[in-house]
């Protein structure tokens, strides 16, 4: 993992999926929250498709793994891509990107939820416990007001929902024989059909054409979504999942740095101490010793990587 290829290709994730929520709260500029969704999801599917067949890998044919891909599509792709637009018109990009770490708490919760998770006292759930705390502080409830709310509460939920998809993905379609890069495309590409549903419900919005929009959105799209899973591929098939892992801790550091920055966010000394706490509590869910590993349990790093990935999943169910 120390080697300069590996450290480059960490560095691109950590900008590509840290930045994510800098190009959303841009292109919230041009397009709706479902708008955008819809846009990254058609481009990020395009250039996966053209990455798996240049790769010469196919897409999978049986009609019931493509069944299993509309749950993990839904929930990994089309659901949270607009519940993130949709908080961000009142959320900062960073503490957008710090609420997302929660995303492994939440994947703890659903494995003690479904009893693969069945140790009820351990430093892994201490490490729940903890982060939930640092997500109420960062999230300040008892300080926020009714549309702030709304807004951190869909980000969360955007987080849980990633969740949800990667357990599934780990339960159904991992070390099922078909290579991660189609199934990730595959998954995108299913994705797209499903994001037709939003068309409906946000996706006739008038589109304002404001060039820093639409260029956010192609960014979200070919690089926050298309070539970042082909990226983590290579990463995972060079040095295995840890070096994903490692990225996942970069993220709402790389979110809440880019904000402040770029759009002049406050960082507060409350969401500071949140970060810091949250950090540690995935962290602390992540450990546990060797000899009490259970690689049946799929507990992600951190899911923002806002890709849904198959990649990543099936690398680690693998482990």
């Amino acid at each position: 993992m120390g080697s300069k290829g590996t450290l480059v290709r960490m560095g691109l994730l950590a900008l590509l999926w840290g930045s994510s929520f800098l190009w959303i709260k841009f292109a919230l500029q041009s397009m709706s929250p479902g708008q955008i969704a819809i846009g990254r999801i058609l481009l990020g599917a395009a250039v996966l498709v053209v990455l798996c067949y240049s790769g010469r890998q196919r897409l999978p044919k049986d009609p019931k793994i493509w069944a299993h891909l509309a749950f993990a599509a839904f929930f990994g792709n089309a659901l949270p891509f607009f519940l993130f637009g949709f908080g961000e018109q009142t959320v900062d990009s960073g503490i957008a990107g710090v609420l997302n770490a929660t995303t492994p708490l939440w994947a703890l919760l659903i494995g003690v939820l479904i009893r693969q998770e069945r140790k009820l006292f351990s430093l892994r759930m201490l490490g729940m416990v903890v982060g939930f705390g640092g997500t109420l502080l960062i999230f300040a409830p008892w300080q926020a007001g009714g549309l702030t709310s709304w807004g951190a509460l869909a980000i969360l939920g955007a987080a849980a929902s990633y969740a949800v998809s990667y357990t599934y993905i780990g339960l159904k379609l991992s070390g099922k024989g078909t290579a991660p890069i189609a199934l990730s495309a595959a998954q995108l590409v299913t994705a797209a059909g499903l994001s037709t549903l939003l068309l409906p419900i946000d996706g006739f919005e008038p589109i304002t054409w404001h060039p820093l929009g639409v260029v956010a959105v192609v960014i979200l799209g070919v690089f926050g979504t298309g070539f970042a899973f082909a990226l983590n591929y290579r990463l995972i098939a060079d040095e295995g999942a840890v070096a994903a892992t490692a990225v996942g801790y970069l993220l709402p550091v790389v979110s809440v740095l880019l904000g402040a920055i770029v759009l002049g966010e406050p960082v507060t000394l409350r969401v500071v101490a949140g970060m810091v706490v949250v950090l540690l509590g995935v962290g602390m869910t992540r450990w546990q010793p060797k000899a009490a590993a259970k690689p049946e349990l799929v507990v992600p790093a951190v899911a923002a990587a806002p890709v849904g990935s198959a990649v990543a999943t099936a690398d680690r169910a693998a482990e």
